[in-house]
């Protein structure tokens, strides 16, 4: 899915999504006197938005900046919800049309594919097979990430923490990735997506009693390496006003995430604790910043 940049030539065209009327981009950005800008998120597998960045997506979006999700491999290698997939669909292809459905609820102006096949979890055989992410040469991934950032004059990028949020190869890539293509195209903002681990931390001990019946609900051992201590993180985006749009977002991807899966079937009041904020690290940020805008 490709709607052109109205900075490259295309001012007139602007993005639409079916069932969600969008304001007009300029009209927006004079009202709120803000610039219209690009933001590019860089993801490791479908899905990934949705968790990591699904608010901060939508919430641009909705200020009239331009949002543009990009994502490494199809997830190839993710387990599957049983009874999702038709006879003979293969996972890659489904996972990229859910991809598709997420981003128009996100309202992203356009979907891309670096064309690399998921790696797979790490120590796995996977890892190394041939045109999987993790193996892939830095330059040349970086070079693909690089061209869509270059034709999109991409203000903001986000990637993973260095080490992926939570260890898996083709997070990890993402970071190394994402932050030399920003180097070869010169994008001025680059953003770690991560975890703060010490809000998972707390809110675990607080609904002890709750999450032993969610499936699949972290514990505090899971969470112990996941992300970042709080202290570490200079960016909180708070998108508690579009969260249903987040929860919309996973659902969308329903190969990966079941409805019964604690993603969804937390309440609303645990829901937003868990996922009202996204959190990022601003490379080359001075010490002590503390942001609340992803510009």
């Amino acid at each position: 899915m490709r709607v052109p940049n109205p900075t490259s030539g295309n001012a007139g065209r602007q993005t639409t999504h079916p069932g969600r009327p969008r304001a007009n981009i300029a009209d927006v950005c004079v009202r709120e006197h803000v610039p219209v800008a690009t933001l590019v998120t860089f993801h490791a597998h479908p899905d990934d938005e949705s968790i990591s960045t699904a608010g901060t997506m939508a919430v641009a979006a909705d200020e009239g900046h331009r949002v543009v999700l990009v994502v490494a491999t199809k997830g190839e290698h993710g387990e599957i919800v049983d009874g999702v997939l038709t006879e003979g669909e293969r996972l890659g292809d489904r996972r990229a049309l859910e991809t598709e459905r997420a981003a128009e609820v996100l309202g992203a102006a356009r979907v891309e594919f670096l064309g690399y096949t998921d790696s797979g979890m790490m120590g796995e055989p996977t890892n190394d097979a041939p045109g999987s992410f993790w193996s892939a040469p830095l330059d040349e991934a970086a070079t693909r990430l690089a061209a869509i950032l270059e034709d999109e004059q991409a203000d903001a990028l986000t990637v993973y923490d260095q080490d992926g949020q939570y260890g898996h190869p083709d997070h990890i890539q993402v970071h190394r990735v994402g932050v030399r293509a920003a180097e070869l195209a010169g994008t001025p903002r680059v953003l770690e997506a991560t975890i703060n681990r010490d809000h998972i931390e707390r809110l675990i001990a607080a609904q002890a009693n709750e999450l032993p019946g969610l499936p699949d609900a972290p514990t505090p051992d899971d969470v112990s390496t996941f992300g970042v201590p709080e202290a570490a993180i200079t960016t909180t985006i708070d998108v508690r006003r579009v969260l249903a749009r987040k929860r919309a977002a996973m659902q969308a991807h329903a190969s990966q995430i079941a409805e019964t899966s604690w993603f969804l079937a937390m309440p609303d009041e645990a829901f937003a604790a868990a996922f009202g904020q996204e959190w990022y690290i601003h490379r080359g940020a001075l010490p002590g910043t503390l942001e609340t805008s992803i510009f």
